[in-house]
């Protein structure tokens, strides 16, 4: 397959989880555990995917979402939103700022699997 996903999370078992379900899938998956140079870090990986953590160290996953859609070379990135959150104004603020994507922890395998294969253009 060869398709990429950045994974921009900050827990570890939710980082490991969610790479053993990808990476299973045929995925490379890299991940990046801050908000501060998550922009270099996408911008380095050069992801099909991204999945983005609303809070994470040092910026939130709004803020760098609102940046990626700003920026004419990130802007076109499918990106699933993560939060322990699963308000109606955590939805609405991401979809907002643009995701593509919105997933409360805990998530089923089964939806994170096929989030990012619909959201990475694998049928």
């Amino acid at each position: 397959m060869g398709k990429r996903v950045l994974l921009i999370e900050d827990e570890p078992n939710i980082i490991e989880a969610i790479g053993f379900i990808l990476a299973r899938d045929g995925w490379q998956v890299a991940s990046h555990s801050e908000g501060t140079a998550a922009i270099e870090a996408i911008r380095r990986e050069a992801p099909d995917v991204v999945i983005l953590d609303v809070m994470l160290p040092g910026r939130s996953g709004f803020d760098i979402l609102n940046e990626m859609r700003a920026d004419t070379g990130l802007a076109h990135l499918p990106v699933l939103m993560l939060t322990a959150k699963g308000q109606v104004k955590e939805r609405e603020a991401a979809e907002r700022a643009g995701a593509d994507r919105f997933m409360t922890k805990p998530f089923s395998n089964a939806e994170m699997l096929a989030s990012v294969r619909e959201l990475g253009g694998v049928a």
